[in-house]
């Protein structure tokens, strides 16, 4: 259809390789090339053939690796794969610079086309939980079944500590935050992310604190790490505005998919006010509270999510 075309173009240069991107033990890295852009997707092996596929979305800022550890959890459940959108993680940046919720829709649609894995089970976090509402709504033949953690829409008073992250959409304010922070050390700025992202700081352990830091090194040496967040921040920020058909909670109204929605009472950027609203707007739900949790849920308690999966899966599968 044509809201998920997008014009052929040039094949996408490769991403300046400055250092290897972390594999955790049992997974792989594949390159997935389209025309306009590449794709790296985060692989790891099924418990067993035959387990249905699924795909996993993170959200600005992140990467494939936040996905890391419910992966590993549903490994006897599905056969995950995370992707890297374009311009994150070991994603290079697409051709046509456009980093829209409609154009990382695109490329998640255009992911599953080309690999022919669809339908999937369809997970996403944040932004990526906007992409993937999104993907739902337009290519329901896609989807299964959809899970989305503090998923990014709109709210009309956002929360004071989400603000600064906004701010990022507007025009100069990312070199200008560079310029500020250019003496804070890749700790530092890991930390901070931390803080503002987990309802529980102390759960983070040293080791992944410690891949977390040189994760953050690898990205600051990317020329375009900064540009990529201010115009998919912008890109959030517009899919707010937009009305209609187009607008994300009309498009929430849409999705067919038995859908399980996961919200952090101690999130500071998507407000937890957001789940009772979004309860209602997507048709075939169920709700997750976690009262510690703040943003990545996924990444907090990543056993209690993977038992609400499954039982979302098995109810589906039995209706």
């Amino acid at each position: 259809m044509s809201s998920t075309e997008l014009p052929e173009t040039r094949a996408a240069a490769p991403a300046p390789r400055v250092r290897a991107v972390r594999v955790a033990e049992g997974e792989e890295l594949r390159s997935v090339s389209l025309p306009g852009l590449t794709l790296t997707v985060r692989a790891r092996p099924p418990a067993r053939a035959g387990l249905p596929p699924a795909l996993y979305v993170h959200g600005l800022g992140g990467s494939s690796q936040n996905w890391t550890s419910l992966m590993q959890c549903l490994e006897d459940t599905v056969d995950g794969e995370a992707v890297d959108l374009p311009g994150f993680g070991d994603s290079p940046p697409p051709d046509d610079g456009n980093y829209s919720i409609t154009a990382h829709a695109r490329a998640v649609i255009r992911l599953l086309d080309a690999r022919g894995r669809g339908p999937v089970h369809l997970l996403g976090n944040s932004l990526g939980g906007a992409v993937v509402t999104r993907v739902a709504a337009v290519r329901p033949d896609l989807v299964s079944t959809l899970t989305l953690v503090s998923p990014a829409l709109p709210e009309l008073r956002a929360q004071r500590s989400a603000w600064p992250t906004a701010s990022l959409a507007l025009p100069g304010v990312a070199p200008l935050f560079r310029r500020l922070t250019r003496n804070w050390t890749p700790e530092m700025r890991v930390r901070g992310v931390v803080a503002l992202c987990y309802g529980d700081p102390g759960q983070v352990t040293d080791e992944a604190l410690l891949h977390a830091v040189e994760e953050m090194e690898r990205r600051l040496e990317l020329p375009y790490f900064w540009d990529v967040m201010a115009r998919s921040a912008r890109g959030i920020v517009d899919a707010y505005t937009l009305g209609g058909q187009h607008g994300l909670w009309r498009q929430a109204e849409r999705v067919l998919a038995p859908t399980l929605l996961v919200y952090g009472c101690r999130d500071q950027l998507v407000s937890y006010r957001m789940a009772r609203k979004a309860s209602a707007a997507f048709r075939d739900s169920r709700l997750l509270t976690l009262p510690d949790a703040g943003h990545v849920a996924m990444m907090e308690y990543p056993e209690t999510v993977a038992q609400a999966v499954r039982e979302l899966l098995d109810d589906s599968t039995r209706s």
